[in-house]
């Protein structure tokens, strides 16, 4: 720890922290009740995160304007219902397209 701090880097747990959350492109990883320690060298903070309760969940991306428009425009349906298409069926615009159809027949 001396050396370390012979070298400057300080190191410091934070208090009561009770989740950690991080966001990707797809996902949510939440950590519960995790021990974080702020690392601190050349005036940049490093969080270490460990232990606590792990939960991963996969995050639905919003369709785009343009897939919708084209669902819509296949099917004859409202934009509202082939954006609820694209969601149910995560994107998949074949499946959503024929979603809509055969709910027309």
């Amino acid at each position: 720890m001396r050396l370390m701090q012979k070298m400057g880097v300080n190191m410091e747990e934070l208090p009561e922290v009770t989740e950690v959350s991080i966001k990707t492109g797809d996902k949510t990883i939440i950590i519960e009740n995790p021990t974080v320690t702020v690392i601190k060298m050349q005036d940049q903070n490093m969080y270490q995160v460990s232990g606590g309760n792990v939960k991963e969940t996969v995050r639905q991306a919003e369709p785009t304007e343009e897939d919708v428009k084209l669902v819509a425009e296949q099917t004859g349906k409202s934009l509202d219902e082939a954006r609820q298409a694209l969601m149910e069926t995560e994107g998949d615009l074949a499946k959503a397209i024929l979603r809509l159809k055969e709910k027309q027949a």
